[in-house]
C-alpha cells in the first residue's frame, strides 16, 4: 500500500490557500475517482481508500506545521516505511503550476516537510511540491500571510489543469 498525502490546514477559512493545495489537490483525485471521506480520529487525519490502486489518501488534521505526528501514528499502524508515503505540498519557491517530484530531500524551509522528517525520521521519502509562487505578492506581505492566501484569479483559471496533473501523477504512482 502507497499513502498519499496531501498538507493543509483543516477548516473552512483554509480552503484554497497556498498552503492547502495538498488537501486541494487529493479533494480533485477523489471527485474524479469517486471516493468518500472518512474522519479517522486514532490518525487525526481524514482518509479515503482507492482500493484498484492501492492508495490511501490521507489529509492530516493535526494543522501543517505538525502532520508528522498524523503520518507516524498511520506509519505504525499499517507497518509502513516512510517510503511508502507520498507527500504533496505547496512550494512558493516555485512558479505557480510547476510540479516538482524527488524521492526525497530536505525539508527547504517547509514546515510540514519538517514536522514529517521528524516524526518519520528521515528525510528519504518522496514529495511532489506544487508552486504557488507569486514574488511580487509574496514580497509585500511575506511569507507567513502569503502561504494563507487565497489564490488570485488568474491561479483559479489554472488550477484545474494542474490538479489533473497531479491526479494522473497519483493514479500512475
Amino acid at each position: 500500500m502507497k499513502v498519499i498525502v496531501g498538507f493543509g490546514n483543516p477548516g473552512h477559512k483554509y480552503n484554497f490557500t497556498r498552503h492547502n493545495f495538498g488537501f486541494l489537490a487529493l479533494d480533485f483525485y477523489a471527485k474524479i475517482h469517486k471516493l468518500e471521506w472518512q474522519n479517522k480520529p486514532k490518525f487525526s487525519a481524514i482518509i479515503t481508500k482507492d482500493e484498484d490502486r492501492d492508495l490511501l489518501l490521507v489529509k492530516a488534521q493535526t494543522f501543517y506545521n505538525d502532520v508528522g505526528v498524523s503520518l507516524r501514528a498511520i506509519m505504525d499502524f499499517y507497518k509502513l516505511t516512510p517510503q511508502d508515503f507520498l507527500i504533496i505540498c505547496d512550494d512558493f519557491n516555485l512558479p505557480f503550476s510547476q510540479i516538482r517530484f524527488r524521492e526525497r530531500g530536505s525539508a527547504g524551509g517547509n514546515n510540514g516537510l519538517k514536522s514529517t522528517i521528524a516524526h518519520l525520521g528521515t528525510e528519504d521519502f518522496p514529495r511532489l511540491r506544487l508552486g504557488t509562487g507569486n514574488d511580487s505578492l509574496r514580497a509585500r506581505i511575506g511569507d507567513v500571510d502569503f502561504v494563507l492566501t487565497k489564490f488570485m484569479p488568474e491561479e483559479y483559471e489554472k488550477l484545474p489543469e494542474v490538479l489533473s496533473e497531479v491526479a494522473n501523477f497519483v493514479a500512475k504512482y
